[in-house]
């Protein structure tokens, strides 16, 4: 058996509607379903992806409204990558500042440049200009599909 990347990834988050409101209409991904959490079926499971769903796009979230923050621990996912096309960068980062998005400036980062930010939760991730993986389905929404988010980064 060999592992050809990552499913999906999971976190927590605060407010479900800010939550939602933030990938679907600030980072454009699309709300692939909502259902709830099997352990704990008060409380809602958010799932984001790209047009069709693939495996390496998927992002899930809990959201707790009056959970506390967490901090980073040791076994922990600390940030989320996710690709964009090489000439979307200065689309990312004017669309980030327009949206009151918390970002950084663009950096390199082994060889290709990054695009650091948080949700509003304060997770951090990453938007990585790469050309390759041009076989998944960019969700065509608030963000054209032009300059869409891919799956996660190899």
């Amino acid at each position: 058996m060999s592992i050809h990347g990552v499913h999906h990834v999971t976190s927590m988050a605060g407010d479900p509607g800010r939550n939602v409101a933030f990938f679907t209409e600030d980072l454009g991904l699309r709300l692939v379903k909502k259902t709830v959490n099997f352990d704990d079926p008060y409380t809602d499971h958010l799932y984001y992806g790209d047009a069709v769903g693939h495996p390496g796009t998927v992002l899930t979230f809990f959201p707790y409204p009056d959970g506390r923050s967490g901090r980073p621990g040791a076994g922990q996912v600390t940030t989320t990558a996710f690709r964009i096309p090489e000439e979307s960068v200065d689309f990312w980062r004017d669309r980030f500042t327009d949206r009151g998005v918390a970002h950084e400036q663009p950096r390199e980062g082994f060889g290709r440049t990054v695009l650091p930010f948080e949700d509003p939760d304060g997770l951090t991730y990453e938007l990585v200009a790469t050309d390759e993986g041009d076989d998944l389905e960019p969700w065509d929404g608030e963000v054209s599909a032009e300059h869409a988010t891919g799956g996660s980064t190899e």
